[in-house]
């Protein structure tokens, strides 16, 4: 007969009572944790297409860089909606914005000579000036955020479109890459890291190789050091700063927040420059890639990155979120679109997989908060 605990020291009752509470504490805390849900979702969707797309070459080397590379260009603008969700605001320019950076970079380089690093820095302090001005009209007129920056959608779509034909006839600019070699600048957002270590890997036979004895992936693309670095970066300030207390407590409560000394406004305009920033970025990656701008990329970006965050556990109200979750959402929109290319599906059918993919992870994260909630 075992011992109970009436018959056993009280020292180790007290132990084993302390154990059930920090088992307790352990999972309050893992069921109250925005990215729950997306991890979850991850791991179905990569079981899914570890069994669906067997054989496919889909988790060879090869093609998981592909699907990365495609989270990553979400992952990047989703990184920063994710802080300004959390903020309590929506930006429903980052699509616009990213064909506008990509015209203001493209049009002075191959046009009018301008080094590559002098019109990246045009596209980033045109980026600022939006995200300001966009974060002043929210705070100045009291205008839901959604109403604004659907206005300057439109706005910034109609200028790339506008400033292209008036400059160049053309609606696409080609001839980036002829400016990209020797510029110090654009080196951050073109090409890939790590090659040494991949071509290392080949010659050990840890990677394939193709007919000329070089490895079929000859690195990382600088998208995925982008996506990783910003996710990692905007993690610890939501985490370990007081600027991140300050953003989830402008997204729960603005007026309590601003009661208690919180500047709310810099807050909201810091986001919004943020989310210009992060579409700049993922401009110039597609840019430098590419080799051109064409004045309709970035077309439904927003939506897209709104639904990454979403998948990822923010609220739609505000004050609850977290830039890993992001990523997961950004990481299962990569496997999805890329899986269904694998797997034979027809891509016309992304679209669906995309709003089902929206709609279960609401009700997921609504019934996970649920059970956050009665377990405290």
């Amino acid at each position: 007969m075992k011992p109970n605990e009436s018959t056993q020291p009280a020292g180790a009752v007290v132990q084993q009572q302390d154990e059930r509470l920090q088992e307790v504490s352990f999972w309050k805390k893992a069921l109250s944790r925005p990215e729950l849900g997306a991890l979850a979702g991850t791991v179905l969707v990569l079981a899914f297409f570890i069994v669906a797309a067997s054989g496919t070459g889909m988790f060879t080397p090869a093609g998981i860089v592909n699907f990365l590379e495609v989270a990553a260009q979400l992952g990047i603008i989703a990184t920063a909606a994710a802080l300004l969700m959390i903020g309590g605001e929506f930006d429903l320019s980052i699509g616009s914005m990213i064909g506008l950076a990509g015209i203001l970079i493209a049009i002075p380089a191959v046009e009018y000579g301008w080094p590559l690093w002098a019109a990246i820095l045009l596209a980033f302090s045109c980026a600022a000036l939006v995200g300001w001005i966009n974060g002043n009209l929210v705070n100045k007129t009291g205008l839901p955020s959604f109403i604004v920056t659907l206005g300057f959608l439109f706005i910034l779509r109609g200028l790339a479109i506008g400033i292209s034909r008036l400059l160049t006839g053309r609606t696409q600019v080609g001839g980036v890459h002829d400016h990209i070699p020797g510029d110090w600048f654009a080196a951050l957002f073109s090409g890939e890291v790590a090659t040494g270590l991949f071509a290392w890997m080949a010659s050990q036979g840890w990677i394939a190789t193709n007919f000329a004895n070089n490895p079929v992936v000859t690195g990382i693309p600088v998208s995925i050091v982008w996506w990783l670095a910003l996710t990692a970066v905007a993690t610890w300030v939501l985490l370990c700063t007081p600027y991140g207390n300050w953003i989830f407590a402008s997204g729960g409560d603005k007026n309590a927040a601003r009661n208690s000394g919180v500047p709310v406004q810099r807050v909201k305009i810091s986001l919004f420059m943020f989310t210009a920033f992060s579409a700049t970025v993922f401009a110039c990656l597609q840019v430098m890639d590419t080799g051109s701008a064409d004045t309709i990329r970035g077309m439904l970006k927003e939506l897209e990155a709104i639904i990454a965050v979403v998948i990822g556990g923010a609220l739609l109200t505000g004050g609850y979120g977290s830039a890993i979750g992001a990523a997961l959402g950004a990481l299962i929109f990569g496997m999805v679109q890329m899986g269904i290319f694998y797997t034979g599906v027809n891509t016309d059918w992304f679209q669906v997989f995309l709003g089902v993919m929206l709609l279960v992870a609401v009700l997921f994260n609504n019934y996970m908060r649920k059970k956050a909630m009665e377990a405290k």
